[in-house]
């Protein structure tokens, strides 16, 4: 893990927009990384962090923050969906449905997607929901990669058992684990592994 301002650094990121559908999203031929996870698991606050901005996404103490996909286009090279949070919201339940099918419409048919980073909370054991998302991405054959959050509330020890029973979880019924990274926007952990990573795949394609 890394402990320090992202060293690829960001210059420039346009603000795309913020839509209800993604039939009426902007295309585009750059690659795309979408981030998603459980409502206050950190998401805006990693996404800000691995931007090396304060205020790109909305952060809130109050779960359900991000109701839309939003699009950044990120020094003309990829572009960052962050998307609506899953799980346990202060919302109602059509909200909350409505929510869920804009998520899969996105994740099923936006064509220049290249992964999905599902964001998971390091600090607890693993959620039901969690692994319902994994599962439901791996039926749907749409790539994706963990990354956890929060990494710094945790003794190094206890950070590593959490990881390790997450992966352990995951082999009961998967024979090949995705990638993962280890993050603390807080502690300043793990920017450029997640950074390096999109920088690589965007070259490889």
């Amino acid at each position: 893990m890394s402990n320090s301002i992202p060293n690829n650094r960001i210059n420039e990121i346009s603000f795309l927009g913020s839509f209800p559908r993604v039939s009426i999203a902007p295309k585009s031929n750059l690659p795309e990384f979408a981030f998603i996870g459980r409502s206050n698991v950190g998401k805006s606050s990693l996404i800000n962090f691995l931007c090396d901005r304060k205020k790109l996404a909305k952060t809130s103490g109050t779960p359900g923050k991000t109701q839309m996909v939003n699009l950044f286009e990120v020094d003309q090279k990829w572009i960052l969906a962050d998307l609506p949070g899953y799980g346990y919201a202060r919302r109602s339940k059509k909200t909350r449905a409505k929510w869920s099918v804009m998520i899969e419409q996105y994740l099923l048919n936006r064509d220049n997607l290249i992964t999905a980073f599902i964001l998971i909370d390091s600090r607890v054991s693993p959620q039901a929901s969690d692994l319902e998302q994994i599962r439901w991405m791996g039926e749907k054959l749409i790539p994706f990669s963990l990354i956890f959050t929060k990494a710094d509330k945790m003794k190094p020890e206890e950070l590593n058992s959490n990881v390790n029973g997450f992966l352990d979880r995951l082999k009961e019924n998967y024979d090949q684990l995705p990638n993962h990274f280890i993050t603390s926007s807080a502690g300043r952990i793990g920017a450029n592994e997640v950074l390096n990573y999109i920088d690589f795949v965007s070259k490889t394609l």
